[in-house]
């Protein structure tokens, strides 16, 4: 069976190979690329982020991504194929920061990132557990109990694209979904099997 190509955006930002080793493992072709026509040829595209929204901007600039991101997931979200936000690369999703006044980015979704309660310890770095929506196909074959794990300080609001969030000072956002392109806050390559399930999920869109 042909494993579909799918396009790890290298901007240089954290381990992007743990993304691609897991993308691997179900079933996916994952390419660690900055190439624009690589990553035009494959059948699905990942953005993941780790650290600050400032600092991933600047990054995906330098790396000259920045257009080639915002249209995949313009096209994503068009119903054309499938894009995948991970962490930080979910909220680079978003008109802008809190964390980052004056940066933007990419503005795909409508939107502010902002701060987690103060209430809570910041940043979030454990296991949390998933409220999402049952029947998307982004948690196909995930226990309605999943707990998956969380690195981050801040969040995109609760809105119209939200499908999953957890409780951690207040309600979060915890994962997007517009026509083809999901993104998730948490770290699927690092949630173990609900994690996994997550990418396989993204993996069978891409290869549909």
């Amino acid at each position: 069976m042909t494993r579909p190509v799918v396009a790890v955006l290298d901007y240089g930002i954290g381990n992007l190979r743990s993304a691609q080793k897991a993308l691997d493992r179900v079933g996916a072709d994952a390419r660690l690329t900055a190439d624009p026509s690589e990553i035009a040829s494959a059948a699905g595209v990942v953005l993941p982020g780790v650290g600050a929204f400032g600092r991933c901007t600047e990054a995906l600039d330098a790396s000259g991504l920045t257009e080639t991101a915002r249209a995949a997931a313009t096209d994503a979200i068009a119903g054309g194929r499938p894009f995948l936000g991970i962490c930080v690369g979910l909220q680079l999703l978003y008109t802008g920061s809190d964390e980052s006044p004056g940066v933007e980015g990419l503005d795909v979704v409508e939107g502010r990132v902002c701060a987690l309660s103060d209430a809570v310890k910041r940043p979030q770095m454990q296991w949390n557990r998933l409220d999402h929506v049952v029947g998307h196909p982004l948690f196909s074959g995930i226990d309605e109990e999943a707990w998956v794990y969380f690195v981050h300080g801040y969040a995109a609001p609760v809105g119209p694209a939200t499908v999953a969030t957890c409780e951690y000072g207040s309600t979060v956002c915890a994962a997007v979904a517009s026509g083809n392109l999901w993104a998730t806050q948490f770290h699927p390559e690092k949630s173990g099997d609900a994690g996994l399930q997550v990418l396989q999920n993204f993996v069978e869109a891409v290869g549909a």
